[in-house]
């Protein structure tokens, strides 16, 4: 079944230099964009992540330190990513848990304005684990009846994750065929940060999701222990929830 969309819509993939948001950097993205007349625009880079890749990740993804020493770093490539998904929502394969938090990092690191608020999320990887608790190569044989091969490469990551996503669409008749409806369907929780350090309960009221003010609201923390939002600026939280929290202080400052 194809994607009944009402604009654009992005399948990425991300392989990076390990899997810490705040301290790893990307190394490869691969970007499909898919239109709502169907048409398809596709790019992949490599990038040049300023830092050592470890030999345990490069032998998972084949991506080492001289692959990559003479590739783009990712504030040169900023541009041009973003864009390629200003205009899109985006979906990927554990991708609200990983690929988009680090991808607002590297935003943020590179000084690239972005605005992800409207944009819906489509988790490919918390569909199928609804629905069958697999693997990416396991969906990929299960859902399309493929092997995937060249596992671990962003490129043929994401292409797997769109035919996925399409194929599940024709299995469950539950799944509506709406980008609001899959990106509500597939996420585990709502985010205000993306990484689930700022969630938002049943009110739309934006909450600690861990520690000693777990499920309390942001703002009554921060009036009571104005100390916190000191801690989590200083600790090592990804700069896009210390971002959130910050437009919340001054939210409650200009009240």
């Amino acid at each position: 079944m194809e994607l009944s969309l009402k604009r654009p819509i992005c399948f990425f993939d991300i392989e990076s230099t390990g899997v810490n948001v705040v301290k790893d950097r990307i190394v490869e993205i691969s970007i499909l964009k898919i239109y709502p007349n169907g048409n398809r625009e596709s790019r992949t880079w490599l990038v040049n992540p300023e830092m050592p890749i470890p030999p345990e990740t490069t032998a998972i993804h084949g991506i080492s330190d001289e692959k990559v020493a003479n590739e783009p770093t990712f504030k040169q490539l900023a541009h041009r990513i973003h864009d390629m998904i200003k205009d899109a929502d985006l979906a990927g394969y554990n991708s609200n848990k990983f690929d988009i938090p680090m991808l607002a990092e590297e935003f943020l690191r590179a000084d690239q304005d972005f605005d992800f608020s409207k944009k819906r999320a489509v988790d490919v990887q918390n569909i199928f684990h609804k629905k069958e608790q697999r693997t990416l190569s396991a969906a990929y044989r299960f859902y399309c009846d493929k092997v995937l091969e060249d596992a671990h490469t962003a490129e043929a990551d994401t292409l797997a994750t769109y035919e996925i996503l399409k194929s599940q669409l024709d299995r469950y008749e539950d799944l509506e065929n709406n980008v609001d409806f899959l990106a509500d369907y597939s996420n585990r929780f709502r985010a205000a940060d993306f990484a689930g350090f700022i969630i938002l309960n049943e009110e739309n009221v934006e909450c600690f999701s861990f520690g000693k003010y777990k499920n309390q609201a942001v703002e009554d923390v921060l009036e009571r222990d104005p100390g916190y939002y000191g801690w989590i600026q200083n600790a090592e939280f990804p700069l896009y929830t210390k971002k959130i929290l910050t437009t919340i202080k001054l939210r409650k400052l200009q009240a």
